[in-house]
């Protein structure tokens, strides 16, 4: 993708409270998205310490996402030199279409 290059901003509330806001930055779309999906993954090792072997499904990674208070991408633009804010359903947007283009890639 030829706009997978920009910066990106991930914004999110893991919780109601508006203390648990943060932010982290990457230098691509599929960056944040592989730190979106270990953000997920570290969450199910907490949930189960002695499972060695994680596995979920995209539905699985869907209802994590929609489960937090909130959460936003920031995209830089070199264009209009801003960055361009993406809601949640874009970023689920973007996990499935990364995913499925790290499944096909060959091994």
């Amino acid at each position: 993708m030829a706009n997978n290059n920009k910066h990106t901003i991930i914004l999110m509330q893991p919780s109601q409270n508006r203390g648990t806001r943060t932010f982290m930055d990457y230098e691509s779309i599929s960056q944040a998205i592989d730190g979106i999906c270990g953000l997920y993954e570290r969450k199910l090792k907490e949930l189960d310490p002695m499972n060695r072997n994680i596995t979920y499904d995209i539905a699985d990674l869907y209802n994590y996402i929609d489960g937090l208070a909130d959460m936003s991408a920031l995209v830089y633009e070199q264009s209009i030199q801003a960055y361009l804010p993406y809601d949640r359903q874009w970023i689920k947007h973007r996990t499935f279409q990364h995913l499925k283009k790290m499944a096909s890639a060959p091994r």
